[in-house]
């Protein structure tokens, strides 16, 4: 499917976050790019998937396509470079067998268990931040208000416990850093006098932006906190990890779900009902991220990076070859059934 043969088909993202999973996001869009025929109307990003989100939308201000692609990559390169002096890395045994958790790293169970006696205003007084210096440094923000892709970020308000949704000319590093700010690893980051923690509370991603302010009805969601997952989790770290994935999703399915349920009005009006009926959803993601665990999201080896971008870039291909010619028609992922749950 290219340019040639079709017409172009306007799209918006919804890129959720995970940490270093948010490398499967960059392999994605990186796949998603590389298709002249899909123009990108708007994104709304939560935690890595707004820092993915800023990236492109810079990159593409500069140097279109080809700019945001060049741009995804150069700052996952800085990720992984910085990775290297961090005390987080696998074990000895996980690198013989391959496996990507740190789950048996000294430096990261000292800090599993530390982050449930002290706070990490304890542990880090000075609230540093390594990500701080690498968004400076891989986004220009005043271009971000000059290029054609919209922008949303989305940052919980600690005060109020809702969901503040951040765009182009508002966003900063502060702001990036605020919608990835997990309380137990984090200070709380401070913009125009309120405190925030990481989007993820509440919205990861939030879809409403999109639908009222672009022009867009295709919405990508390209998801690395999985929805479902077998079994009952029994170690703590695995109950920890299960308790933040059914959090992380709960606004977004609730989004989803009303989307659903509008679809079943006979009339959802002329006003922004019609608009949600109207929305199509579809949905790149991959099996990979239930094998992996909550250790892994601090892996920021290179190595481990490439290999979620590759299947990032696999799943976006399956996803174009099985569902491209459905885009600007009809929805390819099933919300619908999550109305049996209601």
């Amino acid at each position: 499917m290219d340019a040639a043969t079709h017409d172009v088909v306007l799209v918006d993202l919804a890129l959720q976050g995970g940490g270093a999973h948010g490398a499967f996001t960059w392999g994605a869009l990186d796949r998603l790019l590389e298709e002249p025929w899909l123009a990108i109307d708007g994104i709304s990003g939560t935690s890595a998937g707004a820092m993915n989100g800023a990236i492109l939308a810079d990159g593409f201000a500069e140097g279109g396509a080809r700019g945001a692609r060049a741009a995804l990559e150069s700052f996952w390169r800085r990720v992984a470079d910085a990775a290297r002096f961090s005390p987080f890395q696998r074990s000895p045994l996980d690198l013989m067998l391959g496996r990507w958790t740190l789950d048996n790293s000294p430096a990261f169970i000292a800090m599993d268990l530390m982050a449930r006696m002290f706070s990490p205003y304890d542990l880090n007084p000075a609230g540093t931040n390594p990500l701080r210096n690498i968004l400076a440094d891989s986004i220009h923000f005043d271009r971000l208000t000059q290029g054609p892709i919209k922008l949303f970020v989305t940052a919980t308000n600690l005060r109020t416990g809702q969901g503040r949704v951040f765009r182009n000319h508002e966003i900063t590093p502060e702001v990036l850093l605020a919608s990835a700010c997990l309380p137990t690893m984090f200070h709380a980051v401070e913009i125009d006098g309120e405190a925030y923690w990481d989007g993820g509370y509440s919205g990861n991603p939030t879809i409403t932006p999109l639908v009222r302010e672009c022009r867009s009805q295709d919405t990508i969601l390209v998801q690395i906190n999985p929805v479902e997952r077998a079994g009952t989790p029994r170690a703590a770290r695995d109950i920890l990890n299960r308790l933040n994935e059914v959090s992380f999703n709960a606004v977004l399915l609730k989004e989803l779900r009303m989307m659903a349920l509008l679809r079943k009005v006979a009339d959802p009006g002329n006003g922004e009902g019609a608009s949600w009926a109207g929305m199509r959803i579809h949905r790149v993601a991959t099996e990979i991220m239930t094998e992996l665990g909550y250790s892994s999201k601090l892996n920021a080896e290179w190595e481990f990076l490439t290999m979620l971008r590759d299947e990032g870039r696999r799943a976006a291909d399956a996803f174009l070859t099985q569902h491209g010619d459905n885009l600007g028609k009809r929805s390819t992922l099933d919300i619908d059934r999550l109305l049996q749950t209601v």
